[in-house]
């Protein structure tokens, strides 16, 4: 059995993070789940949180995501996040902005699927926030 997998998260703007690693905790939209060499393949959508890739050196071993996809296999994870950002660099009025996006998503949903999936990312939001505000 391997000691690490290969993993790789990708934002609109850039590569964060390529490399081998133990573990990742990623936050899925079912709920967190953590990846480890030998993974069962699986496709997972995330939600607003905190991915962590615990023993990585460096301001990526915690990493806000604002949702997107993760890949993930026995030798590898990819990560594609809609939004990416080092929680180093996560302060109070990054995350009321980030709030104040989804309130307005909220209010722009056309149908009663989109409002749903908008008001749950504004609560999930508004959870971190408070969360982060607490630490």
């Amino acid at each position: 059995m391997a000691d690490t997998f290969r993993f790789e998260l990708v934002s609109p703007e850039r590569l964060l993070i390529s490399a081998n690693v133990r573990e990742v905790q990623v936050p899925g939209s079912e709920g967190d789940f953590t990846v480890l060499p030998q993974h069962a393949p699986v496709i997972a959508m995330l939600r607003p949180g905190i991915l962590r890739v615990p023993g990585y050196d460096g301001p990526n071993g915690a990493i806000y995501v604002r949702g997107g996809l993760a890949d993930a296999g026995p030798d590898r994870l990819i990560v594609l996040a809609e939004q990416a950002v080092p929680l180093g660099e996560v302060d109070a009025a990054f995350m009321d902005r980030e709030v104040e996006a989804a309130e307005k998503d909220v209010a722009a949903s056309k149908d009663e699927d989109a409002r749903y999936q908008a008001e749950d990312v504004l609560e999930r939001l508004r959870s971190l926030r408070d969360v982060l505000k607490a630490a």
